[in-house]
Protein backbone atom coordinates (compact mmCIF):
# COMPACT_ATOMS: atom_id res chain seq x y z
CA UNK A 1 0.00 0.00 0.00
CA UNK A 2 2.79 2.43 0.92
CA UNK A 3 4.57 1.86 -2.39
CA UNK A 4 1.37 2.60 -4.31
CA UNK A 5 0.81 5.85 -2.40
CA UNK A 6 4.41 6.93 -2.94
CA UNK A 7 4.19 6.12 -6.63
CA UNK A 8 1.04 8.18 -7.16
CA UNK A 9 2.34 11.10 -5.11
CA UNK A 10 5.77 11.35 -6.70
CA UNK A 11 4.61 10.58 -10.24
CA UNK A 12 1.93 13.28 -10.33
CA UNK A 13 4.10 15.68 -8.32
CA UNK A 14 6.78 15.31 -10.99
CA UNK A 15 4.26 15.85 -13.78
CA UNK A 16 2.92 19.00 -12.13
CA UNK A 17 6.40 20.39 -11.43
CA UNK A 18 7.57 19.83 -15.00
CA UNK A 19 4.41 21.39 -16.42
CA UNK A 20 4.97 24.50 -14.31
CA UNK A 21 8.68 24.63 -15.08
CA UNK A 22 8.05 24.45 -18.82
CA UNK A 23 5.29 27.09 -18.96
CA UNK A 24 7.54 29.58 -20.84
CA UNK A 25 7.98 26.95 -23.56
CA UNK A 26 4.36 27.49 -24.62
CA UNK A 27 5.47 30.66 -26.39
CA UNK A 28 8.87 29.32 -27.45
CA UNK A 29 10.02 26.65 -29.89
CA UNK A 30 7.96 23.44 -30.01
CA UNK A 31 11.14 21.39 -29.49
CA UNK A 32 11.23 22.38 -25.81
CA UNK A 33 7.75 20.98 -25.19
CA UNK A 34 8.67 17.83 -27.09
CA UNK A 35 11.71 17.43 -24.86
CA UNK A 36 9.41 17.80 -21.85
CA UNK A 37 7.30 14.92 -23.19
CA UNK A 38 10.38 12.72 -23.41
CA UNK A 39 11.33 13.63 -19.85
CA UNK A 40 7.86 12.59 -18.66
CA UNK A 41 8.33 9.30 -20.47
CA UNK A 42 11.54 8.67 -18.59
CA UNK A 43 9.92 9.81 -15.33
CA UNK A 44 7.05 7.33 -15.68
CA UNK A 45 9.55 4.51 -16.24
CA UNK A 46 11.63 5.54 -13.23
CA UNK A 47 8.61 5.78 -10.91
CA UNK A 48 7.33 2.34 -11.92
CA UNK A 49 10.73 0.75 -11.45
CA UNK A 50 11.63 2.54 -8.22
CA UNK A 51 8.33 2.66 -6.32
CA UNK A 52 6.43 -0.33 -7.69
CA UNK A 53 9.48 -2.52 -8.37
CA UNK A 54 8.33 -3.03 -11.94
CA UNK A 55 10.62 -4.81 -14.36
CA UNK A 56 10.24 -3.28 -17.82
CA UNK A 57 11.19 -5.52 -20.75
CA UNK A 58 11.21 -4.18 -24.31
CA UNK A 59 11.47 -6.64 -27.17
CA UNK A 60 11.55 -6.16 -30.93
CA UNK A 61 13.54 -2.94 -31.17
CA UNK A 62 15.11 -4.42 -34.28
CA UNK A 63 11.66 -4.23 -35.89
CA UNK A 64 11.57 -0.43 -35.78
CA UNK A 65 11.67 0.67 -39.38
CA UNK A 66 13.79 3.50 -40.74
CA UNK A 67 11.09 4.31 -43.28
CA UNK A 68 8.13 6.56 -42.58
CA UNK A 69 5.58 4.83 -40.42
CA UNK A 70 2.71 5.28 -38.01
CA UNK A 71 2.24 3.43 -34.72
CA UNK A 72 -0.78 1.38 -33.69
CA UNK A 73 -0.53 0.47 -30.01
CA UNK A 74 -2.60 -1.46 -27.50
CA UNK A 75 -3.92 0.79 -24.74
CA UNK A 76 -4.32 -0.31 -21.13
CA UNK A 77 -2.88 2.41 -18.90
CA UNK A 78 -1.47 5.92 -18.70
CA UNK A 79 2.04 4.49 -18.96
CA UNK A 80 2.17 4.18 -22.75
CA UNK A 81 0.92 7.73 -23.28
CA UNK A 82 4.03 8.94 -21.47
CA UNK A 83 6.71 6.33 -22.16
CA UNK A 84 6.23 6.01 -25.92
CA UNK A 85 7.34 9.63 -26.22
CA UNK A 86 10.75 8.53 -24.98
CA UNK A 87 10.86 5.20 -26.80
CA UNK A 88 10.09 6.70 -30.22
CA UNK A 89 10.94 10.06 -31.74
CA UNK A 90 8.25 12.09 -29.98
CA UNK A 91 5.21 10.67 -31.78
CA UNK A 92 2.17 12.81 -32.45
CA UNK A 93 -0.78 11.35 -30.55
CA UNK A 94 -4.29 11.04 -31.89
CA UNK A 95 -6.45 11.61 -28.84
CA UNK A 96 -9.90 12.63 -27.66
CA UNK A 97 -10.61 16.36 -27.68
CA UNK A 98 -11.53 16.39 -23.99
CA UNK A 99 -7.83 16.14 -23.12
CA UNK A 100 -7.20 19.54 -24.69
CA UNK A 101 -9.52 21.06 -22.10
CA UNK A 102 -7.29 20.06 -19.17
CA UNK A 103 -5.70 23.27 -17.83
CA UNK A 104 -2.01 23.65 -18.71
CA UNK A 105 -1.61 19.97 -19.68
CA UNK A 106 -3.99 20.44 -22.59
CA UNK A 107 -2.03 23.47 -23.73
CA UNK A 108 1.08 21.33 -23.98
CA UNK A 109 -0.77 18.72 -26.02
CA UNK A 110 -1.77 21.38 -28.54
CA UNK A 111 1.75 22.82 -28.62
CA UNK A 112 3.16 19.35 -29.32
CA UNK A 113 0.89 19.06 -32.34
CA UNK A 114 -1.41 16.31 -31.07
CA UNK A 115 -4.45 15.69 -33.23
CA UNK A 116 -7.86 15.67 -31.52
CA UNK A 117 -11.06 13.90 -32.40
CA UNK A 118 -14.57 13.86 -30.99
CA UNK A 119 -15.34 10.20 -30.39
CA UNK A 120 -18.64 8.82 -31.70
CA UNK A 121 -19.64 12.18 -33.16
CA UNK A 122 -19.85 13.77 -36.58
CA UNK A 123 -18.41 17.26 -36.33
CA UNK A 124 -16.74 19.72 -38.68
CA UNK A 125 -13.47 19.02 -36.91
CA UNK A 126 -13.83 15.28 -37.38
CA UNK A 127 -14.57 15.69 -41.07
CA UNK A 128 -11.13 17.24 -41.70
CA UNK A 129 -9.42 14.84 -39.28
CA UNK A 130 -7.57 12.95 -42.03
CA UNK A 131 -6.56 16.18 -43.71
CA UNK A 132 -4.75 17.11 -40.49
CA UNK A 133 -2.95 13.77 -40.51
CA UNK A 134 -1.89 14.15 -44.13
CA UNK A 135 -0.75 17.71 -43.48
CA UNK A 136 1.35 16.54 -40.55
CA UNK A 137 3.14 13.94 -42.65
CA UNK A 138 3.97 16.46 -45.31
CA UNK A 139 5.63 18.73 -42.76
CA UNK A 140 7.20 16.38 -40.19
CA UNK A 141 9.05 13.08 -39.75
CA UNK A 142 7.53 12.49 -36.32
CA UNK A 143 5.38 9.34 -36.44
CA UNK A 144 1.69 9.49 -35.62
CA UNK A 145 0.48 7.12 -32.91
CA UNK A 146 -3.06 5.84 -32.61
CA UNK A 147 -4.66 3.54 -30.05
CA UNK A 148 -7.02 1.42 -32.18
CA UNK A 149 -9.00 0.35 -29.10
CA UNK A 150 -9.82 4.06 -28.68
CA UNK A 151 -9.66 3.94 -24.87
CA UNK A 152 -7.86 2.11 -22.08
CA UNK A 153 -9.15 -1.43 -21.72
CA UNK A 154 -8.57 -4.41 -19.44
CA UNK A 155 -5.67 -6.63 -20.43
CA UNK A 156 -8.12 -9.46 -21.15
CA UNK A 157 -10.45 -7.31 -23.26
CA UNK A 158 -10.44 -8.22 -26.94
CA UNK A 159 -12.89 -5.62 -28.21
CA UNK A 160 -12.78 -5.00 -31.97
CA UNK A 161 -10.50 -2.17 -33.07
CA UNK A 162 -12.02 1.08 -34.27
CA UNK A 163 -11.97 1.46 -38.04
CA UNK A 164 -10.14 4.78 -38.12
CA UNK A 165 -6.80 2.97 -38.11
CA UNK A 166 -7.43 1.38 -41.51
CA UNK A 167 -8.33 4.76 -42.98
CA UNK A 168 -5.00 6.13 -41.75
CA UNK A 169 -3.24 3.15 -43.32
CA UNK A 170 -4.94 3.74 -46.66
CA UNK A 171 -4.60 7.52 -46.69
CA UNK A 172 -0.90 7.67 -45.76
CA UNK A 173 0.25 4.58 -47.66
CA UNK A 174 3.15 4.01 -45.26
CA UNK A 175 4.21 1.22 -42.91
CA UNK A 176 2.34 0.50 -39.68
CA UNK A 177 4.34 -0.30 -36.54
CA UNK A 178 2.17 -2.44 -34.21
CA UNK A 179 2.90 -2.49 -30.48
CA UNK A 180 1.52 -4.85 -27.86
CA UNK A 181 2.01 -4.33 -24.13
CA UNK A 182 0.62 -5.54 -20.82
CA UNK A 183 0.78 -2.32 -18.79
CA UNK A 184 -2.72 -3.00 -17.50
CA UNK A 185 -1.47 -5.69 -15.12
CA UNK A 186 0.38 -2.97 -13.21
CA UNK A 187 -1.40 0.33 -13.82
CA UNK A 188 -4.98 -0.51 -14.85
CA UNK A 189 -7.67 1.99 -15.77
CA UNK A 190 -9.72 0.65 -12.87
CA UNK A 191 -8.41 -1.18 -9.84
CA UNK A 192 -5.30 -0.91 -7.72
CA UNK A 193 -1.69 -0.59 -8.76
CA UNK A 194 0.34 -3.80 -8.66
CA UNK A 195 3.90 -4.24 -7.41
CA UNK A 196 6.71 -6.61 -8.40
CA UNK A 197 5.35 -7.30 -11.89
CA UNK A 198 6.97 -7.44 -15.32
CA UNK A 199 5.77 -4.90 -17.86
CA UNK A 200 6.34 -6.21 -21.36
CA UNK A 201 6.46 -4.03 -24.46
CA UNK A 202 6.60 -5.91 -27.75
CA UNK A 203 7.43 -4.00 -30.93
CA UNK A 204 6.06 -6.21 -33.66
CA UNK A 205 7.14 -6.47 -37.28
CA UNK A 206 5.84 -3.65 -39.42
CA UNK A 207 2.92 -4.13 -41.78
CA UNK A 208 3.90 -2.84 -45.20
CA UNK A 209 1.64 -0.55 -47.23
CA UNK A 210 -0.33 -1.89 -50.16
CA UNK A 211 -2.73 -4.28 -48.48
CA UNK A 212 -6.47 -4.02 -48.88
CA UNK A 213 -7.63 -1.89 -45.93
CA UNK A 214 -9.85 -4.65 -44.56
CA UNK A 215 -7.04 -7.20 -44.80
CA UNK A 216 -4.72 -4.78 -43.01
CA UNK A 217 -7.28 -4.15 -40.30
CA UNK A 218 -7.75 -7.86 -39.57
CA UNK A 219 -4.01 -8.53 -39.67
CA UNK A 220 -3.22 -5.67 -37.29
CA UNK A 221 -5.86 -6.73 -34.79
CA UNK A 222 -4.77 -10.38 -34.93
CA UNK A 223 -1.06 -9.58 -34.58
CA UNK A 224 -1.57 -7.37 -31.52
CA UNK A 225 -4.09 -9.63 -29.79
CA UNK A 226 -2.07 -12.78 -30.48
CA UNK A 227 0.92 -11.11 -28.87
CA UNK A 228 -1.15 -9.96 -25.89
CA UNK A 229 -2.35 -13.54 -25.39
CA UNK A 230 1.29 -14.59 -24.99
CA UNK A 231 1.82 -11.96 -22.28
CA UNK A 232 -0.93 -13.11 -19.94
Amino acid sequence: MLRRILFLFFFYFGVICLCILLLPSLILNKKIVILGGKLLGGWSKFCLEFFLKTKIVISGKENITKDKFFIACAHQSQFETFFLQALFDSPVFILKNELFKIPIFGWYLKKMGCIGIERNKTTKENLNFFEKIQDHYKKSDRPIIIFPQATRVDINDRKPFKKGVKRIYSELNIKCQPIALNSGIIWPKKGILKTNKTLKISILKTIDPGLNSDDFFLKLQKNIYDELDKMI
